[in-house]
């Protein structure tokens, strides 16, 4: 049997599209819904230089759950869910999650629940640097 859940990582390293959208394909699927999050340059009408995310131990486990979660709520066929850790650039990757479903209406709903969750929910907190020095932490992911 293969796992609904097929990829639910964080990781220090450059994320890939390609690589989720391949870990949720699935000849069953009628679609598939993909979010890339990525560093914006300006946030609160201030340049951003760049950020870091630092993680809980406890989020990979988080993260898997809230897959888990969705997946059954919403019928998924396959889930594939990747979160970066560390320093990243204006235009880095952050995020990038991905749920097939057999139509496109459960596809899209199922993806924006599971990176609106995995925001609230999965303990990764984000520190903002702006230009000009100054800089915050933002709990979400």
């Amino acid at each position: 049997m293969v796992d609904i859940v097929r990829l639910a990582e964080l990781r220090d390293t450059p994320l890939s599209v390609d690589e989720v959208l391949s870990a949720a394909s699935d000849p069953a699927a009628g679609g598939i819904a993909l979010f890339v999050g990525t560093v914006r340059e300006q946030d609160h009408d201030r340049p951003v230089v760049r950020l870091g995310y630092t993680a809980h131990p406890s989020a990979p486990a988080e993260l898997r759950r809230i897959a888990e979660k969705v997946a059954a709520s919403f019928g998924a066929i396959a889930v594939a869910a990747v979160h970066r850790t560390g320093d990243l650039e204006v235009g880095d990757l952050a995020v990038v999650v991905a749920v097939a479903s057999p139509h496109r209406a459960e596809a899209f709903d199922a993806c924006r629940a599971l990176i609106d969750e995995l925001k609230q929910v999965v303990p990764v907190w984000k520190h903002q640097e702006f230009a000009g020095g100054d800089s915050e932490w933002v709990n979400s992911a």
